[in-house]
């Protein structure tokens, strides 16, 4: 079966220094998969190498180091609407503009169908891409907030509707950057088990972390990232070992399972 995300010794550079260093893994349909790594590892790097914010070194025409869906040439948009991006950023962008802010959480979810941040005048908007902003909302249990601003939403909810904008294009792979940074024990809890349900009714789930309480137990497999090079990948019993976590945050660490979720400690 063709892999969802195939990258071969992907390379790149930003800023003048070599970020990531020949990342090589696969990715299949239904395979939910973690991507781990401390602060400066480069998972933001991949991460903008799959949106094609940013693109890898090619040292021969003809080499293709990020296929995404079977293809490593994409309009960005067409992209979008199979790829569906969660990131704490992404948030920032959209409170960081006062009138972005104001805009409905409706509106926020629809602008996921029009690649943009909002909905505009020279937009055209029809009753059935509101019918699917609105499935996407009841999806992540977040009807109620259809009519508020989105300015006024706390960040558990914003959030959830930034799921629900994602998932509006019925993506079909969901990758989600440090998903619960800014969020409370309670938020963090319901926010989770969200996910838990989109990756089980067929969307192929990535989470991309540095808090392995954030990878709920559907994920199996796990990607250690660490200067910029895949550090260990395997089924995630395998992978996430203290010897293996210690090594890769430059400690000793304890690390316990509850209920499926993996949690670590210094020693």
């Amino acid at each position: 079966m063709e892999p969802i995300l195939d990258i071969q010794n992907a390379r790149l550079v930003r800023g003048g220094a070599q970020v990531l260093h020949g990342v090589s893994f696969a990715i299949h349909r239904g395979q939910h998969t973690a991507i781990v790594g401390p602060n400066g590892a480069g998972k933001s790097s991949l991460l903008r190498l799959l949106t094609r914010d940013s693109y890898p070194l090619v040292e021969a025409e003809g080499d293709a180091p990020v296929v995404v869906f079977g293809r490593d040439r994409w309009d960005v948009f067409d992209l979008r609407a199979r790829l569906g991006v969660v990131t704490a950023d992404l948030h920032e962008q959209f409170v960081r503009d006062p009138w972005v802010a104001r805009i409905s959480v409706l509106d926020v979810v629809l602008s996921g169908l029009l690649s943009s941040r909002g909905v505009f005048d020279h937009h055209t908007v029809t009753p059935e891409m509101r019918g699917r902003a609105s499935m996407a909302l009841e999806r992540v249990e977040a009807a109620r907030l259809a009519p508020r601003a989105f300015n006024t939403l706390s960040t558990g909810e914003a959030r959830r509707v930034l799921i629900a904008r994602a998932l509006v294009a019925h993506p079909e792979l969901l990758v989600l950057d440090e998903p619960t940074t800014g969020l409370d024990v309670v938020a963090r809890h319901r926010f989770m088990e969200r996910v838990r349900d989109i990756g089980r009714t067929g969307t192929t789930l990535v989470i991309v972390t540095q808090h392995l309480d954030e990878i709920v137990p559907e994920v199996e497999r796990v990607i250690l990232l660490a200067e910029g090079r895949v550090a260990a990948d395997g089924q995630k019993a395998e992978v996430l070992t203290e010897a293996r976590l210690g090594a890769l945050f430059g400690a000793p660490v304890a690390v316990s399972v509850a209920d499926g979720y993996y949690h670590v400690r210094p020693r």
